[in-house]
């Protein structure tokens, strides 16, 4: 299915643009004059203390939320001037989020939950089948079609959260810390579909996060098929295949750092070295897993 906005250069257009965008609500300021490019095929990590205005971008991206004064532009196409239909065009098929918080529907199965976007904007039965069936296999969640929610663990509801997002394969993905109140080998699992979607769909992506030991991990890894096209491993990407990335810090609703992520590490900034301190664990013997849903190599999961 199509998703036409309209006539634009994606040659030249990035994936997101903002143009000194500000924002407050009650008069108390939560983003000032932001801006920033996504460009496609990129990866941009959005961290912050807690109320620095992260879920608050991801919202104008959207266009969830309006800002006060700036530009906004998705694919070239300013989201201000678009009608109703071409709001709808980007959340239906142009983009994907990722929520916080669950946004699950609780009286529908897995299967229902997934293709839910799909039925909305007209898809055949035919195609909604092809696609879920992809999305799912694509999650791990093959097999699972029938269950509800309250059936599923935690990892397995966050994954399901993903394949509801990636319905369709959007090309741009806003991520809002995806991984938050998961156990690590479950983050894990999170961090590989946001690698396999990255380099294996060609996704666009916004990654907000505060675990920031998930920045070097996701800048670093990288997914690739097979020769045969059967399997997708993910490995440690040699210099020549590093993902494009950067890391913008938000403080107090305005950039106080946007930079490669080497830049960011190396960073004296306060408010950067603030955001390292407060990472105090040894991440080099997290478990990893080339295939996250081989059960025999992880402890099974319980439904909480």
């Amino acid at each position: 299915m199509t998703i036409n906005l309209g006539p634009t250069d994606i040659n030249t257009s990035p994936a997101v643009e903002f143009r000194n965008v500000s924002l407050s609500f009650d008069d108390q300021p939560a983003l000032s004059d932001i801006s920033f490019r996504l460009e496609h095929g990129e990866m941009i990590f959005l961290t912050g203390v807690s109320g620095s205005g992260k879920s608050v971008l991801l919202r104008l991206a959207i266009g969830l939320l309006k800002p006060d004064a700036g530009q906004i532009f998705i694919d070239g196409h300013e989201i201000e001037t678009l009608e109703e239909s071409g709001l709808l065009a980007i959340r239906g098929g142009l983009m994907g989020i990722v929520f916080q918080e669950d946004s699950l529907f609780t009286g529908l199965t897995v299967y229902e939950n997934t293709a839910y976007r799909l039925e909305e904007h007209g898809w055949t039965e035919e195609e909604i089948e092809k696609t879920v069936s992809e999305v799912l296999q694509f999650v791990g969640l093959k097999g699972e079609e029938d269950k509800l929610p309250e059936e599923l663990s935690g990892g397995m509801k966050r994954r399901l959260e993903i394949a509801r997002a990636m319905i369709g394969w959007p090309q741009i993905m806003l991520y809002d810390e995806p991984t938050m109140s998961l156990d690590p080998i479950m983050a894990i699992q999170v961090l590989d579909l946001v690698i396999r979607a990255r380099d294996i769909k060609k996704v666009s992506s916004l990654y907000v996060t505060k675990k920031i030991y998930e920045i070097p991990h996701l800048a670093n890894f990288y997914a690739s098929e097979t020769a045969d096209g059967g399997d997708v491993l993910i490995t440690k990407a040699p210099s020549s295949k590093l993902p494009r990335t950067r890391v913008i810090v938000l403080d107090e609703g305005k950039i106080a750092f946007a930079g490669t992520v080497d830049e960011f590490q190396a960073s004296d900034l306060a408010v950067v070295k603030e955001l390292l301190a407060l990472d105090h664990h040894d991440h080099s013997k997290d478990p990893y897993f080339t295939d996250p849903w081989d059960k025999d190599r992880r402890p099974k999961e319980e439904v909480f």
